[in-house]
């Protein structure tokens, strides 16, 4: 809709509750007028009903959670009482004379009582209501909504049980058994002492007095007690800490847990011993 039919929309719903308000007015009027209030009172009385019911259908589009439902009960009421009052309007003649004066809204006692209760409780509860409404929609804070992304609103998928080494993918080659191993090439050694056998031209090496620390290769006690396994060495022991297991629990994480390796060698291992129960389960068939 454009900006000119929303204004059409608006002019036409101001209209007619404006129009409603003016029937309402006049009987409200009569009935404030029969319980005692003078030609002022009488004159704001719809005001202070209806105009109650407008602010709270105000408060109701503002407030959130309990505020607005607090609102919409207030809203709820005042559209009762004001029902109740201009019911009473139709049903009493006396209230449709010119010089209405102080008189009775109903002709049994306890209707009378709890009409003139009614009419006369409305301006207190407007001054209370309204107050509390207008100091709800002063300190209400609108939730601010964080601007979202296409993305965003995309759910995110967590695997709980599986870790790095069972993710696919693209794993290199099975190993194949060789009769004679290869050795893993050795880490080289870095030393990690500055060597200080250079002397810049024209620098003079100061004298000190410390006793220099001794330098030179890292002790053999310093060193990792564990020796690098082969290839071959990782693939028979993944071999005899999965000969019980089924295709099942064959996973890169349990061989990686069995022979103590890392991630990217124990895919690989889970991947030749797939591939050898396979052959095998071939080789089976074929001699059945």
């Amino acid at each position: 809709m454009n900006r000119w039919g929303k204004g059409l929309l608006i002019a036409a719903l101001v209209g007619v509750v404006a129009m409603a308000f003016r029937v309402s007015w006049n009987a409200l009027k009569d009935v404030a007028t029969a319980t005692g209030a003078d030609e002022t009172a009488a004159t704001l009385y719809p005001f202070v009903v209806d105009g109650l019911m407008a602010l709270a259908l105000v408060a109701t589009l503002v407030l959130t959670g309990d505020a607005r439902r607090f609102a919409l009960r207030v809203l709820a009421a005042y559209t009762l009482a004001s029902l109740v009052l201009n019911y009473v309007h139709g049903l009493v003649p006396e209230l449709h004379d010119k010089g209405v004066d102080w008189g009775r809204l109903a002709d049994w006692d306890p209707a009378n009582w709890a009409l003139v209760l009614l009419a006369t409780s409305l301006p207190v509860g407007s001054i209370y209501f309204g107050s509390d409404l207008v100091a709800k929609v002063l300190h209400h804070r609108p939730i601010e909504h964080p601007t979202t992304t296409p993305n965003q609103d995309q759910s995110t998928e967590t695997y709980v049980n599986r870790s790095t080494a069972d993710l696919e993918v693209s794993p290199p080659a099975p190993i194949t058994p060789t009769p004679a191993p290869a050795e893993l090439p050795a880490a080289p050694v870095v030393s990690l002492v500055k060597s200080t056998d250079r002397v810049p031209v024209g620098a003079v090496a100061a004298e000190s007095t410390r006793p220099r620390r001794a330098t030179g290769r890292v002790p053999d006690v310093a060193r990792s007690s564990r020796p690098t396994r082969t290839a071959e060495q990782l693939l028979t022991e993944a071999r005899t800490a999965a000969a019980d297991w089924t295709d099942r629990e064959l996973t890169a994480e349990g061989i990686r847990k069995a022979v103590r390796t890392s991630p990217a060698k124990a895919r690989v291992l889970r991947d030749t011993l797939r591939a050898e129960r396979e052959q095998s389960a071939g080789t089976g068939e074929a001699v059945a």
